[in-house]
């Protein structure tokens, strides 16, 4: 079933879980996803990132992602992450993704809220959610996210006053927060500020983002959910679980790429229900939670009416 990000993330808001955003650049990683989400009955974010392109293309992925979205038993959001341009952002929603993220963290904070503001109108219009990010989550040396490391990642982190005034200026549906995580795999272990984590959702209405979760502790991870953050971004821990998965099968040049798809989507599988269950979302997709939350969400019900009533036509 696809849904925005609105469907998921106010649910595990208000319940204290997260959702995980696991990307997807090729089948192999969208099917193991996608069967973790069925297998555990949960609702996840699956994507891709503009950064991830050279990888697999925007509208190719649209082929085959929207359509298993839309046939999955369980709610799935598909999410443009970190778009840095306007007309990618734009691309996406012309392609039928049901959520995006327009990352301008990098520009003044002016021009982040006015540029924002503007994607938040485009997306709503289509129907779908929009995060934006303030403060700036740095990328670890060798990231796919980029190359925009730093020694000293504090300078950066989101001030939670500036949160509330981007967040009532802006309209965003989702704040992504740096706190002291990064992209990518880390070489030292991460200090997250907690107490920060938890000042920000005690100041602003809107579900908050953790970018960089790949290489978190659990602990980690469950004390920032506890602080108050609704979805966490995973890529580095499942890409490598694939290859891994693909290495050690491939033993012997006697087999070919038929014989390491299955271990790919399996690792894939596998990796994204550990996270699942780390997250606490375990069950919150399936059908009686989700008539519970469409009791509470009429605009996600008319939505569906007019799919269904489109597809009558």
């Amino acid at each position: 079933m696809l849904v925005n990000m609105n469907d998921v993330l106010i649910p595990a808001k208000k319940g204290k879980y997260a959702i995980g955003l696991f990307n997807a650049v090729n089948l192999e990683l969208a099917r193991g996803i996608i069967a973790a989400a069925e297998s555990t009955g949960s609702p996840v974010i699956m994507g891709t990132a503009e950064v991830l392109f050279p990888y697999g293309p925007l509208e190719e992925l649209s082929y085959y992602l929207l359509p298993m979205a839309k046939k999955a038993n369980v709610p799935i959001v598909v999410h443009l992450d970190h778009g840095l341009k306007k007309e990618t952002c734009i691309k996406a929603l012309e392609l039928g993704f049901s959520s995006i993220m327009y990352d301008c963290s990098t520009d003044s904070y002016d021009e982040n809220v006015r540029k924002v503001r503007e994607m938040a109108e485009i997306a709503h219009s289509y129907g779908a959610s929009i995060e934006g990010e303030l403060g700036h989550v740095g990328d670890n040396e060798g990231s796919f996210e980029g190359d925009s490391h730093t020694n000293d990642p504090s300078r950066f982190y989101t001030d939670p006053a500036q949160a509330k005034d981007f967040v009532e200026k802006t309209g965003v549906d989702a704040l992504a927060i740096a706190v002291g995580t990064a992209h990518g795999a880390y070489k030292l272990p991460p200090k997250l500020d907690f107490e920060r984590i938890r000042t920000i959702a005690n100041t602003i209405s809107v579900p908050l983002v953790l970018h960089g979760g790949s290489g978190l502790t659990d602990q980690d991870f469950k004390m920032a959910i506890r602080e108050g953050i609704s979805k966490v971004n995973i890529f580095t821990d499942i890409n490598v679980a694939a290859v891994e998965a693909a290495f050690r099968d491939f033993q012997s040049m006697n087999k070919g790429i038929i014989d390491l798809i299955p271990a790919a989507v399996e690792a894939t599988k596998q990796e994204v229900m550990k996270k699942i269950e780390l997250f606490g979302s375990t069950g919150k997709g399936r059908n009686t939670d989700l008539v519970k939350e469409l009791e509470r969400n009429p605009a996600f019900i008319e939505r569906i009416v007019k799919e269904v009533l489109l597809k009558l036509q």
